[in-house]
């Protein structure tokens, strides 16, 4: 924590985006973010060098190596882009236009979601807190550990001390289980029959329909009979009777 104040403090003007400190047999490897690498390594060198030996004085460090990259996309990176809050506050900026700016310029650049927290005494002598978010920004789980990038800063201002909390999501991290293929689900085939096809088909059903209706002559005969048997049972009551 404290080289990292102590690396965004020394270079500013570089456009401090982060370090990696990691610890090696042979020394001690940090691993430099900022916009500007030009201003951080210096003519021939000199700038690294002197940065070098400061580190290992004032940070107790054992054959430092230090490497400078440069950083692709800055309004990605939640160190800079709280670094120019910060800035835009100093010179004057009301930060909500600062806030909003920046949220603006995040989403421009392609990110899933920033939430921006500004606390302090912002407008009066009693301290508030104002919260502004945008996209989507994952609170807890892997999710949240793997996509959520997060930095905080601070500046002094007239009114008292001003902090600042910035956290950005990154869609780049999202691992997908699948890929979501982006073709039209194949449909149940049906066969469309033709205009022969068709016609055959209906004389067909016209011709079993045909054969399971009776003919009307077979009606009136049947119609007869019944007749006919209601007829001789009707005598055949009378006659007993």
């Amino acid at each position: 924590m404290e080289l990292n104040e102590y690396l965004s403090s020394s270079l500013t003007e570089a456009g401090y985006g982060g370090a990696e400190v990691q610890k090696t047999p042979i020394g001690t490897k940090i691993t430099l973010f900022v916009i500007r690498p030009g201003l951080v390594i210096g003519r021939k060198g000199s700038g690294i060098r002197d940065l070098t030996a400061r580190l290992e004085q004032n940070f107790n460090l054992e054959n430092a190596q230090v490497s400078v990259t440069e950083v692709t996309k800055p309004e990605l990176n939640p160190h800079i882009m709280a670094n120019r809050i910060a800035q835009l506050i100093e010179r004057g900026t009301a930060f909500r236009r600062a806030s909003l700016w920046t949220i603006n310029t995040i989403m421009g650049a392609g990110a899933l979601g920033v939430e921006i927290t500004i606390s302090g005494k912002l407008r009066g002598e009693r301290a508030h807190f104002e919260k502004h978010t945008a996209g989507i920004i994952p609170k807890s789980g892997k999710v949240a550990e793997e996509v959520v990038r997060s930095s905080t800063n601070s500046l002094l201002t007239k009114m008292g001390l001003v902090g600042i909390k910035l956290k950005i999501s990154l869609k780049e991290e999202i691992h997908r289980d699948f890929d979501l293929i982006a073709e039209s689900q194949p449909k149940d085939e049906t066969e469309i029959p033709s205009e022969s096809e068709g016609e055959s088909q209906s004389e067909d059903k016209s011709q079993t329909n045909e054969e399971k209706l009776p003919d009307d002559s077979e009606i009136k005969a049947e119609s007869k009979d019944i007749i006919n048997s209601e007829v001789k049972e009707i005598a055949v009551n009378k006659s007993e009777t």
